[in-house]
């Protein structure tokens, strides 16, 4: 993974139905004693010739009335689908239009270290681009976290018609080993300049097949590039990387095929509302359109603490866990195959950390998490998905499966601590 990043045919068919008719020639015979009988062959012959022409005419109607309902259809069919594209293009064209104003290009400086000629270590300045969008009018700024990195000496964003400024604050980042790529901004002197914010919308309504639109800084260079797509799958889990050798492991993530290009990463993720549905993350490389955004709803819990404090404060409980599948949960040789499993201490690290709300509570190694409150922890929602909803000091409760028994434990979420 990289970072940033059916036609149906309806097959008409037509039954004709066929009309016959058959001509009986009259024969003349000797004539008989039965006159009645004569006479009714007569009257039967001279029925046989305007049913026949009935048939006939209602035949060749119903013939005509099929081929002209099958072009009118075919006539229909094409007028509402012209019709469907350009109220389809009229929408994009609004929203691109209406939410572009809340979108931000963002150029970021920073400070790294590389090797001369010499193979000594030498500092020098790197220059890189992503984007972002405003939730507030007062000038704060959602992105990811990779778009501005820890070693970021200097931060600069352009508004959809320009306006650029410069020395923008880096408010807060969530922690490298986080699952939620998430940084804040805030740009520190409007100079009178009014702002577009973005609509924050529900993620936890999107289905696969809805409309979504992406939005951003395409390549770092096109400002508010516009593609259009659909929520392809969800509940998706990757590892991506920088380009740096640095790699995050991604959970919960939307996947779209809404082209989302180098530069995209930070930029809105939007639905028919023009709602910002997810945080646009990363591609997969070697792969056409296929794109991953993480849900808004797993990062409200981030927006409420930076809107209330002015300050990036994220929940967690300090457990190291993996999410479990039917082959990890068969590896692990367990009979619950859905939750958070907390990976024993032996396999590279410590399962609890020493002073976290994990330890306070009781938790122990092994036990898996199936839900915290009443969402439950399963191949479409991670632990940290579902921790991303709740503040810092959010009491919860966490159904916990320990020896073949759930258990129900209260824990009171703190925050990262900054080491």
């Amino acid at each position: 993974m990289e970072k940033d990043g059916q036609k149906s045919k309806n097959n008409e068919s037509s039954n004709y139905a066929v009309f016959s008719t058959h001509s009986a020639s009259l024969i003349k015979r000797p004539k008989t004693p039965n006159l009645n009988f004569q006479n009714g062959r007569k009257k039967i012959a001279f029925l046989i010739l305007p049913l026949a022409c009935l048939l006939m005419g209602v035949g060749g109607g119903l013939i005509g009335a099929s081929i002209y309902n099958k072009d009118y259809s075919r006539a229909v069919s094409t007028e509402a689908k012209q019709r469907f594209i350009s109220n389809e293009s009229e929408l994009i064209s609004d929203i691109a239009k209406n939410v572009g104003q809340a979108v931000v290009s963002i150029n970021v400086k920073s400070q790294v270290n590389s090797r001369d000629v010499f193979g000594f270590s030498q500092p020098s300045s790197q220059e890189s681009a992503g984007t972002g969008f405003i939730i507030t009018l007062d000038g704060v700024i959602m992105t990811n976290r990779h778009v501005v990195p820890a070693a970021s000496s200097s931060v600069s964003v352009t508004l959809a018609d320009g306006a650029r400024f410069d020395n923008v604050e880096v408010i807060g980042r969530t922690s490298e080993s986080s699952s939620l790529d998430i940084a804040f901004l805030k740009i520190k002197d409007l100079k009178g300049k009014k702002l577009t914010k973005i609509s924050i919308g529900n993620s936890t309504k999107v289905k696969v097949g809805d409309k979504v639109i992406a939005i951003g800084n395409a390549l770092g260079q096109f400002q508010n590039t516009v593609t259009s797509g659909i929520i392809s799958g969800y509940g998706r889990d990757v590892t991506a990387g920088d380009g740096t050798g640095n790699a995050s492991r991604l959970d919960d993530l939307f996947q779209t095929d809404a082209a989302i290009n180098e530069g995209n990463s930070g930029g809105p993720l939007v639905n028919i509302n023009g709602e910002v549905i997810g945080v646009n993350t990363a591609i997969a490389g070697g792969a056409q359109n296929i794109g991953f955004a993480i849900p808004i709803d797993d990062t409200k819990g981030l927006i409420s603490s930076v809107l209330e404090t002015g300050k990036l404060r994220q929940p967690y409980l300090g457990v190291r866990y993996v999410s479990l599948t039917d082959d990890i949960a068969f590896q692990y040789s367990l009979n619950i195959k859905r939750g958070a499993y907390i990976v024993p201490s032996t396999e590279g690290g410590p399962s609890i950390l020493i002073g976290s709300p994990a330890e306070k509570a009781g938790l122990r190694e092994k036990d898996v998490i199936t839900k915290i409150n009443n969402t439950s922890i399963d191949d479409k929602t991670s632990l940290t998905g579902v921790l991303g909803k709740f503040k810092v000091g959010s009491k919860v409760n966490l159904q916990v499966w320990r020896d073949g028994k759930y258990l129900s434990v209260p824990i009171v979420l703190e925050s990262v601590p900054e080491n």
